[in-house]
């Protein structure tokens, strides 16, 4: 290309700012600079393309050849931003401390994993881990106690409304047997075939996605204890006082003596590392919600759809 090798992106900032503002004055005040400097930059950028890109009226109106170089200078310039957000992020990686929040099950099931990660990829950023039920999670995060939260279920973004974090795992439910009863050999389970078992469950959020596989299944819901303790859960089945229906994050807690079977029908929920959504996030967070996302489109999903997964979003 004629004088491709002259080009550089204050010209091209020149140009877009130029036809944005729709004059070289409102461009100059956009940029911070004077008319004269904006002036003399598209005239370069003109001079090293061998052609007018604009027409000087009022308002400024773009040529033939500035319709075809607009999109790719407004590439170029995103680009740049981009690069100049990795660079923000990377920055972040040499210090900070994130204060994370997650329910026991995520906690001990799937944070391990994530934590050798950060530790490989973000090595100055220091997370803190903070247990509590769903509800507490979301207080931590809104009232500023916690920066950043593994949650489920969050809302989908509206448009405009920007974006609410990385999706980590789809997680389905299976039923927590001891090895001892009749259908812990079984591929799956339907949840009305646990009707004669006392149902021992959890109150850590995963209650309300149990009433809905009973209600999927067509089975009345009936609870015959909730303890709020995950072990002392564990404790109850491996007894032979109940059975159980919990997420499948919970797996590296069960112990030999129990198996998980899938519950039919089937049911998952969303796991979703995530930052505030009425404040801004740290730099930190954003750094740790990135890594994730980019562990995630490195593995992809799971085999059984439960696997890490890419990410859904994450704000700028």
């Amino acid at each position: 290309m004629r004088g491709a090798h002259a080009l550089n992106l204050p010209q091209l900032r020149a140009f877009v700012a130029v036809v944005d503002a729709g004059g070289f004055g409102a461009a100059a005040a956009d940029l911070g600079l004077s008319q004269s400097a904006v002036s003399h930059a598209l005239a370069a950028l003109e001079r090293a393309l061998g052609a007018p890109l604009v027409v000087r009226s009022a308002p400024v109106r773009t040529t033939a050849l500035g319709d075809t170089v607009l999109p790719h200078a407004r590439d170029a310039l995103a680009a740049t931003d981009a690069i100049g957000d990795a660079a923000a992020l990377h920055d972040a990686a040499t210090g900070g401390t994130v204060r994370l929040a997650a329910t026991p099950t995520v906690r001990q099931g799937l944070l391990p994993a994530l934590l050798r990660q950060w530790s490989e990829r973000l090595p100055g950023v220091r997370v803190r881990v903070f247990e509590g039920s769903g509800e507490e999670i979301d207080a931590w995060l809104a009232g500023g106690a916690a920066d950043a939260a593994v949650v489920v279920d969050p809302p989908q973004a509206a448009a405009g409304e920007g974006e609410l974090g990385t999706l980590l795992r789809v997680d389905p439910f299976f039923a927590l047997l001891p090895l001892d009863h009749p259908l812990a050999g079984e591929s799956s389970v339907h949840v009305g075939d646990l009707a004669d078992d006392p149902l021992i469950l959890s109150p850590n959020g995963c209650e309300r996605h149990i009433r809905v596989i009973h209600r999927l299944g067509g089975v009345a819901y009936s609870l015959a204890h909730r303890v709020r303790d995950l072990g002392t859960l564990i404790s109850m089945v491996q007894a032979g006082l109940g059975v159980s229906i919990l997420p499948e994050v919970s797996r590296p807690l069960v112990p030999d003596d129990l198996v998980l079977v899938r519950v039919v029908p089937h049911h998952s929920r969303r796991l979703v590392l995530t930052g505030p959504r009425e404040r801004p996030w740290e730099l930190p967070v954003r750094a740790l919600v990135e890594a994730a996302a980019r562990s995630g489109r490195q593995t992809g999903p799971g085999s059984d759809g439960t696997g890490a997964t890419g990410p859904e979003t994450t704000p700028s």
